[in-house]
């Protein structure tokens, strides 16, 4: 099949051999379009409000809200998107589909316009309404996984309940005034675990691939090591165990460092020239700076919290998201693994992004207010392409005639 790419950076395939509606054919279809859409709304609205262009009183407040929505209404969404397809993948089961998947797509977005119009129903049932959708999605993960007694990937169910316990905790928190950040922070590292644990999976055969390079072979204990040592910052994220902020920076920084070895194995230099690979070794280097950032955070004062956690959240999380639903929405619907200008940009866009909200507010802090501001703008337009490319994409039947 030849790849055709137009002068504005997209590429061209071939319409879908049977015209159609496939938009609730597989779950990454509904969550990574409506997902990546609902985070350039929710950032709009976060930046503009912290700028005082406006009074945004969302369910919980803004602050709430704002860490609230981007944690368990779009990563959560992209989450469920990515497991509840690669669930059929590793188990040959059919995964949710048609109707089940419409009515899980809805409850989805109930909870989002319940978080954003909160005088639409009571606070309970607001919270009990959002609370619903990660137990459904757990539910039809573990089906297609039990079926074939597949144990090795049960291993994302105990991960997605521990964030929907992590989601009703944060609910109780804005209905009694409790402190928000630790189950935030907690929730964070959950997802950088299950990050570690995917980009382990998939990025030496995805640099493989896309690189034409041979593949770079795993060292067991590395693995292992690099995968076990944020279980332990997960762990320390609960506050259950006391231990003293020496400790748990030196936890922090081992976990960076060693993932950040894992890493640089990976050869992030040849992958400069394929834009579909480059991000996500950028990504993975975030997310290691970022868990060595935690750690130094806790005894420098030259180090914010806020800057190690968004070094996770943007760069990590950010980049790794635009990069996989990019790759996987080509993949799962039959079209070449490859794009043009258009989206090499978004991701070199929201890479700055995390300069611009990381970095520069050290450099320039009078303009605070206004770096943040920039750095909204450039992840809604990073996320804006996604969703303007793939919307075609991820609406029609796989251009091969496969079903999918």
């Amino acid at each position: 099949m030849m790849t055709k790419l137009s002068a504005d950076g997209f590429i061209r395939e071939p319409e879908p051999k049977q015209p159609g509606f496939a938009f609730f054919n597989l779950a990454f279809r509904p969550m990574f379009l409506l997902g990546s859409a609902f985070s350039v709304v929710s950032i709009l609205l976060w930046v503009f409000s912290f700028n005082g262009y406006f009074v945004f009183e969302p369910y919980g407040g803004s602050y709430w809200w704002h860490m609230h929505e981007m944690l368990f209404g779009f990563v959560a969404a992209i989450m469920a998107g990515f497991l509840l397809t690669a669930v059929q993948t590793w188990t040959q089961v059919p995964s949710i589909k048609g109707k089940p998947l419409m009515a899980l797509v809805l409850l989805w977005l109930a909870g989002r316009v319940l978080m954003l119009f909160p005088d639409i129903a009571s606070p309970v049932i607001n919270a009990i309404v959002d609370s619903l959708f990660l137990p459904a999605a757990i539910i039809a993960l573990a089906i297609p996984i039990l079926k074939v007694r597949q144990w090795p990937n049960l291993v994302f169910v105990p991960v997605l309940t521990l964030m929907a316990i992590a989601n009703i905790v944060m609910h109780i928190q804005a209905q009694t005034g409790g402190a928000i950040q630790q189950v935030a922070y907690f929730t964070v590292l959950l997802i950088t675990l299950v990050m570690c644990i995917l980009g382990g999976r998939v990025f030496p055969m995805f640099t493989a691939n896309g690189t034409q390079t041979q593949r770079v072979p795993s060292i067991a204990w590395l693995e292992l090591f690099s995968i076990t040592s944020v279980l332990l910052c997960v762990l320390l994220a609960t506050g259950w165990i006391p231990v003293g902020e020496t400790i748990t920076a030196v936890v922090f920084i081992v976990a960076g460092v060693t993932n950040f070895i894992r890493a640089f194995r990976w050869r992030i230099w040849v992958t400069f020239g394929t834009p579909l690979v480059w991000p996500l070794h950028i990504s993975y280097w975030a997310l290691s700076i970022g868990l060595v950032l935690v750690g130094l955070a806790q005894v420098v004062d030259i180090i914010t919290m806020s800057q190690a956690i968004h070094t996770i959240t943007v760069g990590a999380m950010g980049l790794m998201i635009l990069a996989m639903v990019s790759r996987v929405s080509l993949g799962h619907t039959g079209r070449n693994i490859a794009v043009g200008a258009v989206m090499n940009f978004a991701f070199i866009l929201l890479a700055l992004s995390l300069l611009v909200r990381v970095l520069m507010p050290s450099l320039l802090s009078s303009h605070y207010i206004l770096l943040m501001l920039v750095a909204g703008v450039m992840w809604a337009v990073a996320y804006t392409l996604f969703v303007i490319k793939y919307t075609a994409i991820l609406s029609k039947p796989r251009i091969d005639g496969r079903p999918g």
